[in-house]
């Protein structure tokens, strides 16, 4: 929405574009086209990865990455939101069973930090400290706006429909604030149009963002405990580092044995596990064990167990 919205106003200041309903027709285009044809593409390229048979498994990542430049390509030929279809077509394509997920997912994890740092150098070559002082004040005052009136205001707005949501919830979401290069890429997009006075709007903009990000980015876990939000992370994986195929219907998880659990005997047949679940293998200390019936387990062995997955 950021994105479709600079990209009218440009085209509105510069009368490329004019009118409610041509505006409204822009943004119907945009939405209708982008939507449905990430929707389209990814479908399809969940159905073309699962048939493929690659004797390359680097050739997956490759594919995937084509993939992304083409559902663009694609989307903005028929003038609609290439982000929103790339958008969508991530989220068929990740929210579906394909081959190779670790090595798409391992390939796609590295470029998205490189291009990060690629993105926040050529950003930073764009800023002239001394302008940006010469809008330090008026950048203060907008941040201070949307840091207490704009962002929780409309915060709260977006959020009325969704009644399990607390305030205390609403409020955490109130002070992210604006995180990431998202508003200065966009305010390159004037600076590019030539439009008048758009670099004052540029530092304006970095400016904003530098301070949200140390000021509200810094103290997000602090606020979080304050208002009594904060969890512990959810353990992802298991300690051997052992990752199936998801075309396999099974679960990995690791169990640490304990005295109560050798009370009985210390062979694996007499130790008390999850039914269905069957051991791999035995961590101890830095030692891996292959299970026998034979083998003696002792109290701080991991076991990685394995069982069906749910249905």
């Amino acid at each position: 929405m950021a994105y479709m919205l600079t990209i009218v106003l440009i085209q509105f200041i510069n009368q490329e574009v004019s009118g409610v309903g041509n505006i409204l027709l822009s943004f119907g285009q945009q939405f209708v086209f982008g939507g449905a044809i990430g929707y389209g593409l990814g479908k399809l390229a969940v159905y073309v990865i699962n048939k493929l048979n690659l004797d390359n498994k680097s050739l997956y990542p490759i594919f995937m990455l084509a993939v992304t430049f083409f559902t663009f390509a694609v989307t903005d030929l028929f003038k609609g939101n290439g982000y929103l279809a790339v958008y969508i077509a991530g989220m068929m394509i990740g929210n579906s069973r394909i081959a190779n997920r670790k090595e798409i997912c391992t390939f796609f994890d590295g470029l998205t930090w490189l291009f990060q740092i690629i993105m926040f150098i050529l950003l930073g070559l764009l800023v002239n400290p001394r302008e940006m002082l010469d809008v330090a004040l008026v950048a203060i005052l907008i941040a201070g706006f949307m840091v207490l009136v704009g962002r929780p205001l409309s915060v709260l707005l977006s959020l009325m429909p969704f009644k399990n949501i607390t305030l205390r919830s609403k409020a955490y979401i109130s002070w992210v604030g604006l995180r990431g290069a998202v508003p200065i890429i966009f305010a390159t997009y004037p600076v590019v149009a030539g439009i008048e006075g758009s670099q004052i709007i540029f530092n304006i903009v970095f400016f904003i963002t530098l301070l949200s990000l140390l000021l509200q980015g810094t103290t997000l876990p602090l606020f979080a405990r304050k208002l009594g939000l904060s969890a512990p992370m959810e353990k992802t994986g298991n300690d051997f580092g052992v990752e199936l195929p998801e075309e396999i219907d099974t679960e990995l998880a690791d169990l640490v044995v304990t005295p109560d659990m050798l009370e009985d005997g210390d062979t694996l047949k007499e130790i008390p596990l999850p039914e269905g679940a069957l051991v791999m293998i035995v961590k101890r200390g830095k030692e891996f064990l292959v299970p026998n019936g034979s083998l003696h387990l002792q109290v701080g062995d991991k076991l990685l167990l394995i069982s069906e997955g749910a249905k």
